[in-house]
């Protein structure tokens, strides 16, 4: 196994520039894990590895599972702590990262429940809608206009569901939305009295709820095309919720 001992390594630079940055990430197709329990995590699912970086301690720490990883890695790199300091995203960094192939979801989603995300821009929110929706049982989901899934922050605040769940990321959510309408349901939620209530919806057929931005909500032509509009009933004073409150509390009522 190489050893790397310099934070001005190419490889080390070009992996950093991953970690960082959504272009660089899109141009080379890959994204990078960091962490025992994200990087575990890729043992369990379709994606693969192309470089780990790992140090002793964490190595001494984690022999059989770090092992495991090294035999399915293309390559592997041994790191000092001042390395994995320089890669990390993190206040205090495990002293393991994964370089992965990013995978593009082809064809139409096939699930009967789906949910479709519209310019969902904090990758708090993303991580966590992701994370919910696989732990209710939501498989697939459509992104439009939403912020990188392989942003470091959504990948930890999805807890590695971003690597379990078919992500279909569109360029354009109507006509999207326009070539499931004949199989589906469509609903898109909003902040208004005037709405449906979820609580008065039928979602026992097969339907797709679409959740907007944080701040502006779900785009009026997908408004326009979509069969109702639909509204989590609110007694309080609050006129909306979070983006990632508002999807699990509307995931729960698609699957309950």
């Amino acid at each position: 196994m190489e050893k790397i001992t310099s934070k001005n390594n190419s490889i080390i630079k070009d992996t950093k520039k991953l970690i960082t940055s959504s272009k660089a990430r899109a141009q080379c197709g890959e994204f990078v894990l960091e962490g025992a329990r994200l990087c575990f995590d890729v043992l369990n699912s379709v994606y693969g590895i192309k470089n780990l970086f790992i140090t002793e301690k964490i190595f001494e720490k984690y022999p059989l599972e770090i092992s495991a990883m090294i035999d399915k890695a293309e390559r592997s790199y041994m790191v000092s702590e001042e390395v994995a300091g320089k890669l990390s995203d993190t206040e205090n960094p495990q002293g393991i990262f994964a370089v992965c192939p990013m995978i593009k979801q082809n064809g139409k989603p096939q699930s009967k429940k789906l949910l479709a995300l519209d310019n969902v821009q904090d990758p708090a929110n993303m991580g966590a809608i992701i994370r919910t929706a696989e732990a209710l049982g939501i498989e697939e989901i459509i992104a439009y206009n939403c912020c990188d899934i392989y942003n470091s922050k959504v990948l930890r605040a999805s807890m590695g569901s971003v690597l379990r769940e078919k992500i279909f990321v569109c360029d354009n959510l109507e006509e999207s939305l326009k070539e499931l309408k004949s199989e589906y349901r469509v609903y898109s939620s909003v902040p208004s009295r005037e709405a449906k209530k979820i609580t008065e919806i039928d979602f026992s057929k097969s339907c797709v709820c679409v959740i907007g931005n944080e701040a502006n909500g779900v785009e009026d032509n997908i408004k326009a095309i979509s069969d109702k509009l639909i509204t989590i009933p609110m007694l309080g004073n609050a006129e909306s919720l979070n983006a990632s409150v508002a999807a699990s509390i509307i995931m729960w009522e698609m699957l309950r």
